[in-house]
C-alpha cells in the first residue's frame, strides 16, 4: 500500500494532485488544514492536506464475476492440520487451531458467555472516531521509520513479553469479526479482509494498529467514489435502472435538484416508465418545481428524437420501468433501450438499489442487470436499515463503484454523495451520524 499526503488550496486541487501521480485509483484517507510556515504565514489562508492511500496490484483484489448465490452462504472449514493457524481462524467461532499461546487465549474468550462486551466496543468506536492521530502514526512509519513505542506496563512485559499483545489482538480481530458479521458483510469477505491484516501481523503491535490497518484496507476495497460526469461533447445521457420500489424516481428528482439548482447545469428529465402512471406524474411535479422540460418516451425513435431537441442541454437524467429481473422479456426490452443511443452520446447507466433488500437476491438482481453493460451503483433506504454490509459486499461481488447513496424521502435533502471512511467506520462498531 502507498500512503502519501498532497498539499492545496483545496481539497481538490490537492487530491488532483494526487491523482495526477499515482492515478485515478487513489483513495482519500483523511482532510485536514495545515497553516503555511514563515514569518508572514499568519497573514495568508492555511492549506489543505490529504492523505491518499493506493493500493498496490499484488493488494487489489478480483470482483467475483456471476458466483452462485449459494456459493457465499459459508466460507470453507480450514485444515486443522495445516502449518500455522491465523489470527482470522483463531478469531472466528467454531474453528479449530493448534495449540499455541494465542489460540489458547482464544479458546478461554470463547468460553466466555457474552461474545462482547458494550465496554470493548466503546472502546472500538473511541478508536475509530481518533483515526486520524493512528494514519498519522502509519504515515510516520512508511516514510521515517517505525517510531519507537514504550509498552504500558513494563513489568507485564517483561514478564510475558508476546502473550498479552496476542491476546488482546485475538480480542479485537474477535470482536471486529464479530461486529463485521452483525452488519450483514458476507464472511467470506471477512475472512479476507482477516488474512490480509494478519500477514501485516508484528509482534507486540497494538491493537491500534490493526485497527488502523484494518480501516485503511476497508476504505480502499470500497475504492473511489464515483460521480455522474459531464460530458466531453454534447448532453451526458444518464440512466437509472432497477428493481421497482427501489426509489429511482424520487433519486433523480435529488440530483436533478442537485444539478439544476446547485451547479447551474441545464438537465432534462424523460421517464420510460410508461407502466406506472404516478411514477411519471411524479416526476413531471418535480420537473415543473425545477423548470426543466419533461417528456415521456414510449419508444427507441422518441429517444433518439428527445436527443435532438436537447442536445444543447448539459443533462438528461432517463428514469426507466422497475422489471423482475427473473423476467427475461422485459431484460431484453430495457437492454435495447439503454443501449440504443450508443454511439450518438455519451452515456453513464446507475443501477439503483434499496439497503434493505437480502444479499442474496441483491446478487441475482446485479448478475440481471450487468447484461445492460458496465453500471455503477446507488443504495437507497439507508435510513430503514442499521446494517450497511451490503455496500461492501455488492461492491466487491460486482466491481461496480459505488456513486450515491440516499437516507431518506425528503426531496432535494436525503442524499448524499458515498463516504467510505464513514461507512467503514460504522461496519466496525463506530458511532452513525
Amino acid at each position: 500500500m502507498i500512503i502519501k499526503k498532497y498539499q492545496g488550496k483545496t481539497e481538490e486541487e490537492a487530491t488532483g494532485l494526487a491523482r495526477k501521480e499515482l492515478g485515478e485509483g487513489v483513495i482519500v484517507m483523511s482532510v485536514k488544514n495545515v497553516k503555511k510556515k514563515g514569518l508572514l504565514a499568519w497573514l495568508q489562508k492555511p492549506l489543505v492536506e490529504v492523505t491518499v492511500a493506493l493500493e498496490e496490484e499484488s493488494e487489489r483484489f478480483v470482483p467475483v464475476k456471476r458466483e452462485h448465490p449459494a456459493a457465499s452462504a459459508a466460507a470453507p472449514v480450514p485444515d486443522p492440520a495445516s502449518a500455522s493457524a491465523s489470527v482470522r481462524e483463531q478469531a472466528r467461532p467454531g474453528a479449530l487451531e493448534k495449540d499455541t499461546p494465542i489460540t489458547s487465549a482464544w479458546r478461554q474468550q470463547a468460553q466466555e458467555a457474552s461474545e462482547k462486551s458494550s465496554t470493548e466496543m466503546n472502546a472500538i468506536g473511541e478508536k475509530l472516531d481518533s483515526l486520524q492521530s493512528l494514519l498519522e502514526q502509519q504515515f510516520q512509519k512508511k516514510n521515517g521509520g517505525e517510531p519507537e513505542r514504550e509498552p504500558e506496563n513494563t513489568a507485564e512485559t517483561q514478564a510475558k513479553p508476546e502473550e498479552p499483545k496476542s491476546a488482546e489482538l485475538v480480542k479485537f480481530m474477535k470482536l471486529l469479526y464479530n461486529m463485521m458479521l452483525e452488519n450483514e458483510v458476507d464472511e467470506k469477505y471477512i475472512n479476507q479482509i482477516m488474512d490480509e491484516i494478519e500477514k501485516l501481523h508484528k509482534p507486540n503491535m497494538p491493537f491500534d494498529y490493526a485497527l488502523a490497518n484494518t480501516y485503511q484496507k476497508m476504505i480502499l476495497k470500497f475504492g473511489p467514489t464515483v460521480e455522474i460526469t459531464p460530458a466531453e461533447k454534447g448532453p451526458k445521457i444518464v440512466f437509472f435502472v432497477g428493481p421497482t420500489g427501489v426509489g429511482k424516481t424520487t433519486t433523480i428528482a435529488k440530483l436533478a435538484s442537485r444539478f439544476s439548482v446547485d451547479e447551474k447545469k441545464k438537465v432534462a428529465l424523460l421517464t420510460a416508465d410508461t407502466y406506472r402512471i404516478a411514477a411519471a406524474e411524479q416526476l413531471k411535479t418535480y420537473a415543473n418545481i425545477l423548470e426543466v422540460p419533461f417528456k415521456v418516451i414510449y419508444t427507441i425513435e422518441e429517444m433518439e428524437n428527445a436527443l435532438a431537441e436537447l442536445k444543447h442541454f448539459d443533462y438528461i437524467f432517463v428514469d426507466t420501468a422497475g422489471h423482475s429481473h427473473q423476467n427475461q422479456a422485459q431484460k431484453e426490452a430495457m437492454t435495447s433501450f439503454v443501449n440504443s443511443l450508443d454511439g450518438q452520446a455519451e452515456k453513464e447507466v446507475f443501477l439503483v438499489l434499496s439497503a434493505t433488500t437480502k444479499y442474496k437476491d441483491l446478487m441475482q438482481i446485479t448478475d440481471s442487470y450487468r447484461e445492460m453493460g458496465e453500471y455503477k451503483l446507488i443504495f437507497t433506504k439507508l435510513d430503514e436499515t442499521s446494517a450497511y454490509g451490503n455496500l461492501l459486499n455488492i461492491r466487491l461481488y460486482t466491481g461496480a463503484g459505488i456513486s450515491y447513496v440516499t437516507y431518506g424521502q425528503n426531496v432535494p435533502d436525503d442524499i448524499e454523495k458515498f463516504n467510505p471512511q464513514k461507512t467503514v467506520k460504522q461496519l466496525l462498531g463506530g458511532k452513525k451520524h
